[in-house]
Order: C-alpha cells, then structure tokens, then sequence
C-alpha cells in the first residue's frame, strides 16, 4: 500500500503520486486520466472544504485499483442550487466503478477502478 500526506500546495505531487500508482498497478494508459482527474477532485475537496492536511492511499484488491482520500475535516453536503462547482464528487462518482463515502472521524471517500486489463 501507497501513502501520501498532503495540504493544497502538494496538489500536483498528489496527481503524480496517482498516475505513477496507476500504472504500476497495472491500470490500461488510456485510463489513467480519469483516474488522475477523479483523485484530484476528491484531493482538491479534502483540503479546501475538510482540513488543510490530508492523505491518499492507493493498493490493488482483487485486480482493481482501490485510492482512499481522507481528511479530519466537518463534512459539509453540497453543492447549493445555483452554486458554481462544487461538482467534484459526482465527476469522482462518474468515473470510477464505484465511490463511497463515510462521514465521522473526518471524512473518507474510497474509490475502485478497473485494474488491469
């Protein structure tokens, strides 16, 4: 298992940490994007709207690519009607295979991916 503590400034070593893990895990080149612009949006929230510091880990399970933000921040459900953003779950949600959140101690968003193919 990968780990990386992080704050806002560290966005771009997050997004490399992320696409090197993906392929050396094994995710097909052509997938990699995604799964890169899926963490940063998961990452970018963790320290704008939980805390200022944060972690990402990244394993393989069962052929997938499995990548957990966490941050001991106050969950704050959004966005508001009107508001401008505020979209980086549900562009996490449509490009994973699957997304869960847990709220409590912080908050813990797990995303899977196809691993290889």
């Amino acid at each position: 298992m990968r780990r990386l503590h992080f704050r806002l400034p560290d966005l771009p070593q997050v997004r490399e940490f992320a696409a090197s893990g993906a392929r050396e895990l094994g995710m097909h080149h052509e997938a990699v994007d995604d799964f890169v612009i899926a963490v940063n949006e998961v990452a970018t929230n963790a320290v704008t709207h939980g805390d200022d510091a944060a972690q990402v880990r990244l394993w393989s399970d069962s052929g997938d690519i499995v990548i957990e933000v966490h941050d001991d921040g106050t969950w704050k459900p959004g966005p508001l009607p009107g508001s401008v953003g505020g979209m980086g779950l549900w562009v996490a949600r449509l490009l994973s295979s699957d997304l869960t959140l847990h709220i409590g101690g912080g908050s813990t968003v797990t995303m899977r991916f196809p691993g290889k193919s």
